[in-house]
Order: structure tokens, then C-alpha cells, then sequence
């Protein structure tokens, strides 16, 4: 699968992203259809993080397809959007810590981890970032 270079957020998209917007993160299921899910969403200054855990969809998704799109809209104001379309990259390295700040952004609170449960972070590179201004 060929991947394109890198592309970087500009301030205000990047803004999207480190507020507390919610993102639509859209996966490749395995019958090809795309799979949506509502996501806390952040960004690191080069690549798009969300979290997520072992047993559910994504994360599956992913490992056997690496193509990701993503759509944040400014809760305040519907006409300030990004989408993102990427390659993910998955690792349970850092990944608890990473949803307690993901969980202390969105709620205030660390995450109730689940025993037992495994995390997992998803890295995207972008490739393609609309709009380009």
C-alpha cells in the first residue's frame, strides 16, 4: 500500500484537535465498508493520537488495514472542521497513561480502566488535511 508523505496541521487545525472537540474516526471494516465511532482525539504536534482497546472493532480494523479518516468540527462553530486521512500505527506503549490525559481533557477525571483491560494507542500520520488553509 503506498503511503504519502507527511503532512503537518496548520495552528487552527491543530487547535481542533488539543480542545475538547470530539472526532469521528472512520476505519476500513472487514467487509470494506467504513466504520465510524465517535473519539476523544489529540494531537502531538506531528501525528494524530486517539486510544483505544484490545477486543474492540478499531484496533482490528486497523491491523489489517492501516488507511484512517478522521472529522473534527468546532463544537462552538460548525463551519471551523478538519478532516485528517492517515496511516495509523498502533502500540500499547504508553498508551494507559495516554487515556487518563485524554479522559482528564474531556471529563476532568482519570479513566476507570477495566481490569484486565489492555490499551492501545493509535498514532496517525497525516497524509492528506482538508481544509488546506
Amino acid at each position: 500500500m503506498k503511503t504519502r508523505a507527511a503532512t503537518k496541521l496548520n495552528e487552527r487545525q491543530a487547535e481542533l484537535l488539543w480542545s475538547d472537540n470530539i472526532a469521528v474516526v472512520a476505519t476500513v471494516g472487514r467487509d470494506g465498508l467504513p466504520q465510524q465511532t465517535p473519539t476523544w482525539v489529540d494531537y502531538d504536534g506531528e501525528h494524530v493520537l486517539f486510544n483505544t482497546a484490545e477486543g474492540r472493532v478499531k484496533p482490528r480494523n486497523l491491523r489489517r488495514d492501516p488507511r484512517v479518516s478522521l472529522c473534527v468540527v468546532d463544537r462552538d462553530d460548525s463551519h471551523n472542521w478538519v478532516t485528517i486521512v492517515g496511516t495509523a500505527e498502533l502500540t500499547h506503549e504508553g498508551a494507559e497513561h495516554h487515556i487518563h490525559e485524554l479522559a482528564r481533557k474531556y471529563t476532568g477525571d482519570d479513566y476507570p480502566l477495566k481490569d484486565g483491560e489492555q490499551r492501545v494507542l493509535v498514532r496517525i500520520t497525516p497524509e492528506r488535511v482538508n481544509p488546506q488553509s
